[in-house]
């Protein structure tokens, strides 16, 4: 039953509030109330996020402020919005929770480091965000809970109300509005719950740099000998896949901070890509997935209530959500040491970079900033298919600071605590996407098992003439030919020319950060010279 709670301070007068409620509890009654909802043949809670299956990223703002003004790179990610219209977007999200019956607050931590970690409060319609909400962050003790006070930011979340699209800078019914003065995030017209978790990512990506602290869009976990790595890559690129190890213990799969002391998750679940899902290929997610997972966007027999996993019919970015202790090997609480190794993840739909490679301190930082991947069909809505793209630091979408804030953070503890940082590509091979083929989960996971068993330590390496990376000619249980790339094309002139068009996109990409950027690291980048 609905707890005595009010949200009266934020104008809210809605009397029933459902505030961290049991997962049976949320469980009837999105069952009860929420148009297709379903229980799944093994206890998880089948969702539908409407119209937007994916997140809307040319649709979050963020209010400009003579505060923060200064410190957000304004530009096509971050985008402005003034005072005014957030005030109209604020009043219309307050306006939809007040018409509504019942109302879910969810009050958790964001960081698993008490030292950093924030009291965040969500305020949303749909049991289906609120469990979903429950899986993400580090939910309270019931001692933790009486005593959590006020929060530090609120996401108020009037997803099934669009915004008005008429209104001074909105360009569409959806907007997703970060306030960083007021400490509120405000969603209108989308009801994709991967909206909040990011929100929440965006807000950490902004403050944790003010600390020293380096954020991190990436996955981590952590050796018997306690030693860390971390996978940074874009959504699709494999960071939960191959971060959920079952000969490692989990950290986490999406976002980390780097501190002083060392590393330490951000949430207290994971968000895991449901497509293609197997026992056999990701046994450790598809184990997580019983009473107390949230999947999103799934097709199911009506009859048996079994997931296909393979149909993509509704999107392609089907997703589940669980909390991390759902993983047998997870570390709890999620912190570790310093990372010994930084293990970039790429998805390369051109087919010309090596499979596993090893990176100066310098192409590093290059590589850090460049950020490239293909994005990932279904992952943000109108992506059908693979698309070469650039993402700063692996997670330009969520990053407030220029790229080169966290690229001289990331520097600096490479160095201060000698880690090795590798380039992997999870992308294709053979040729580009269309011609080639993707290079198998089982040989990437072993050249990952190799960086963690140091066998890369004796084996010699060739030097990529275009990149300039260090690429080892054996990696066990992995075709020699395969981690070169040029022997994996029947066409040897494609491939030069390939990779001669893929070194240009490099540069051009590029020309926007030499200006702030250490001359070593602009070297580190690729030069087409093949004779």
């Amino acid at each position: 039953m609905a707890v005595s709670f009010n949200l009266e301070q934020y104008g809210i007068l809605t009397e029933k509030i459902y505030r961290n409620s049991s997962v049976p509890v949320l469980y009837e009654l999105g069952l009860r109330l929420e148009k297709g909802t379903a229980i799944s043949d093994v206890g998880a809670l089948m969702t539908y996020s409407g119209e937007k299956t994916g997140r809307s990223p040319k649709d979050k703002r963020i209010v400009r402020h003579p505060d923060s003004a200064g410190n957000i790179d304004w530009g096509d990610i971050n985008i402005g919005l003034d005072k005014q219209t957030y005030e109209v977007n604020h009043e219309r999200a307050i306006d939809y929770l007040n018409i509504c019956q019942h109302l879910y607050v969810v009050d958790a931590f964001a960081g698993w480091d008490p030292k950093y970690r924030l009291k965040i409060r969500i305020i949303c319609t749909r049991a289906y965000h609120a469990l979903f909400m429950q899986n993400m962050l580090i939910m309270p003790s019931a001692e933790e809970l009486e005593n959590f006070g006020e929060p530090d930011y609120v996401i108020m979340n009037a997803g099934g109300f669009p915004a008005n699209q008429y209104t001074s800078e909105m360009t569409s019914k959806t907007s997703i509005d970060v306030n960083l003065e007021r400490k509120e995030i405000v969603i209108l017209g989308t009801q994709y719950a991967g909206e909040m978790k990011k929100g929440i990512f965006s807000i950490m990506n902004y403050l944790m740099p003010l600390e020293n602290v380096l954020p991190m869009h990436c996955s981590a976990n952590v050796g018997q000998e306690g030693d860390v790595s971390i996978l940074f890559g874009l959504s699709g690129t494999g960071k939960t896949t191959l971060s959920a190890d079952p000969k490692r213990k989990l950290i986490g799969d999406d976002e980390h901070c780097w501190t002083d002391e060392g590393t330490f998750n951000i949430e207290g679940g994971c968000y895991a890509k449901a497509i293609n899902l197997s026992e056999e290929n990701e046994p450790d997610i598809y184990r997580a997935i019983k009473f107390g997972t949230v999947l999103e966007n799934v097709v199911y027999d009506k009859q048996t209530r079994q997931v296909d996993y393979t149909d993509t019919s509704i999107t392609q970015n089907t997703r589940a959500s669980y909390p991390i202790h759902f993983i047998d090997n997870a570390q709890i609480p999620c912190v570790a040491g310093h990372p010994k190794n930084i293990i970039f993840l790429t998805c390369d739909a051109f087919g010309v970079l090596p499979p596993v490679s090893k990176l100066t301190p310098e192409q590093a930082s290059y590589h850090f900033i460049s950020g490239y991947t293909a994005k990932v069909a279904g992952t943000e809505m109108g992506i059908t298919e693979p698309q070469a793209t650039f993402s700063a630091c692996f997670g330009a979408a969520f990053m407030m600071w220029h790229p080169n804030v966290y690229a001289e953070l990331l520097a600096e503890k490479i160095r201060e605590h000698d880690a090795t940082a590798w380039l992997v590509n999870t992308g294709w091979t053979g040729g580009s996407y269309g011609t080639g083929a993707r290079i198998k989960l089982k040989y990437t996971r072993a050249m990952i098992d190799a960086i963690h068993h140091e066998e890369f330590e004796n084996v010699q390496f060739i030097k990529d003439d275009a990149f300039g990376l260090a690429i080892p000619i054996q990696c066990p249980g992995v075709p020699s030919d395969l981690l070169i790339p040029k022997k994996t094309w029947e066409d040897k002139e494609q491939f030069e020319a390939t990779r001669k068009k893929l070194v240009g996109l490099f540069t051009e990409n590029f020309k926007k950060f030499e200006e702030g950027v250490n001359k070593t690291i602009l070297s580190a980048g690729p030069q087409y010279e093949v004779v």
